[in-house]
């Protein structure tokens, strides 16, 4: 009767093995066994770990895990799950791989192979993934892909702060969706916004122009970013760079601060400032705060500065205009200037400067109402000065040659006035002197036009046309106030002898 009664138990035992099992929880602590197919466990072959296998159901707490067999050790309070794991850590945020290991005492997961964490429209696919409850935060140590929306993430190295719905990723990462490719040191993404913050090196590479900085964010749902660290923006020959630069892919707007400028490579000018916007699609920039152009050559470059300068493009954006308003003034080693605005024309390299213009060549002081400079081959060609026209030049022993008329034209070789015409009422005061530059006298003309040439910057012969009256004056007959034509001005004190002079007004 008791071996009868031992057989019938053992087989009620075995029956409820092979039946599904469902175990409800007493301590939240625990791992608990929700449901199996079959649950196998032998003290002697391992007294820590029960089998479990098939439709395999386990709860920790709020989360849940499914797969297809699973060890359990209850004394260790941990669990390792093989085939079609399923971590269900909330209705949105859900872990699938081939297999888990997870401590219930940590509560961390470690899932690996075919792994996929899906988060609401985020899906992240790695070979293994370790994920910490307590903090919430996902990572994977050997390459993992993100797909959100559009945009498509690869790193080696990757975080995701489940609470904020934000990946931090590390070492090579990329970033792709149709409009861009982003390449990146360091990398921060959030997936509800869709913004990308950068941390170290980055490129961004678009249809139309590219990116580079190591410190902003990108807006990659309105194409709108913000770079404060060695930003740079390329478009096609233009670049524009920044200690700050905020900026519109789509409309070509832009704001920069601090050391900002804008190159255009083409043309070899440079525009900048402290303060600066760009409207590319209405086709022009402007600089304030310090503003700069700057006019690159082989030999030297000619640095400009106003209280605002204005650059405006052509249909390839590269700078076709220059506008400078209000004291303006600018210094290249062989030429300076200065005036209250100026502007400047790629199309023919002419400066034409407007009110109370100065210009300095070499020891000719140039001035006019307006004066128009033309360039060649990055050197001055030829020079239009009109109404008022006055060039006056110092003489070795403190005396000033003088040239004036109603207009005169100037022609330069090698970036020195070797030509000039005065077209009406023209006027001449110079000291005619031997070669040795003994005083032979004071010559004093007028006639309706001169032609007059110059030789290193010396007066070398005159010729009067139409109505000529001359007469040379031993210097010690003319008295001082007639050494000077009407309207004289000497402003050697205003021409600056460095780049840094043109700040100074």
């Amino acid at each position: 009767m008791t071996t009868g009664m031992s057989l019938f138990k053992k087989f009620l035992f075995s029956l409820v093995l092979l039946l599904p099992v469902a175990v409800f929880p007493q301590d939240s602590t625990k791992i608990w066994l929700e449901y199996a197919n079959f649950w196998k466990f032998d003290k002697d072959i391992n007294p820590d770990y029960q089998r479990i296998i098939g439709d395999v159901i386990l709860r920790h707490d709020s989360i849940h895990l499914y797969c297809d067999s699973a060890f359990l050790n209850n004394a260790k309070n941990n669990v390792i799950a093989f085939g079609n794991v399923h971590v269900k850590i909330s209705d949105t945020l859900n872990i699938f791989g081939d297999s888990l290991t997870y401590n219930g005492n940590t509560k961390i997961a470690r899932v690996k192979g075919n792994v996929r964490l899906l988060d609401n429209e985020t899906l992240l696919t790695t070979d293994t993934l370790v994920f910490n409850r307590n903090t919430q935060i996902s990572q994977y140590d050997n390459w993992g892909k993100i797909v959100n929306g559009r945009n498509v993430l690869v790193s080696k190295h990757g975080y995701y702060y489940t609470a904020r719905k934000e990946f931090f990723y590390k070492d090579k990462v990329i970033l792709m969706n149709p409009d861009n490719v982003m390449h990146s040191d360091t990398l921060m993404y959030n997936t509800v916004t869709e913004v990308a913050y950068f941390y170290g090196p980055s490129n961004i590479k678009g249809k139309d122009d590219s990116i580079y900085c190591e410190n902003g964010w990108y807006n990659t749902a309105k194409n709108i970013a913000r770079f404060r660290k060695k930003g740079k923006v390329f478009y096609q020959e233009q670049v524009l760079t920044g200690d700050s630069i905020y900026y519109e892919r789509n409309t070509g707007y832009g704001q920069v601060f601090h050391n900002a400028n804008l190159i255009d490579t083409l043309n070899k000018v440079i525009v900048a400032g402290e303060y600066g916007e760009m409207q590319r699609r209405k086709g022009f920039a402007f600089m304030t705060d310090r503003a700069v152009a700057k006019f690159i050559e082989k030999k030297d470059t000619l640095f400009m500065h106003s209280d605002t300068i204005r650059a405006t493009f052509d249909t390839n954006q590269h700078v076709r205009n220059i506008y400078c308003f209000y004291k303006v003034k600018f210094f290249r080693m062989d030429m300076q200037g200065m005036c209250d605005s100026l502007t400047w024309h790629s199309k023919d390299s002419s400066m034409t400067l407007y009110k109370n213009p100065v210009l300095w060549s070499y020891t000719n002081q140039l001035t006019a109402d307006t004066i128009i400079l033309r360039m060649k081959n990055n050197q001055a060609d030829s020079m239009i000065m009109r109404n008022s026209a006055f060039i006056i030049s110092r003489d070795d022993t403190n005396k000033f040659n003088q040239v004036k008329g109603r207009d005169m034209i100037g022609y330069f070789l090698n970036n020195e006035l070797y030509k000039i015409r005065v077209i009406g009422n023209a006027e001449t005061i110079y000291f005619a002197r031997e070669d040795d530059r003994t005083m032979i006298g004071v010559n004093k003309a007028v006639s309706s036009n001169m032609l007059i040439f110059l030789e290193k910057n010396q007066l070398k012969s005159i010729t009067y046309i139409e109505q000529p009256s001359a007469t040379l004056y031993p210097e010690k007959e003319v008295s001082v106030h007639d050494l000077f034509l009407r309207d004289f001005k000497w402003l050697i004190a205003k021409r600056p002898l460095s780049k840094n002079d043109i700040f100074t007004w």
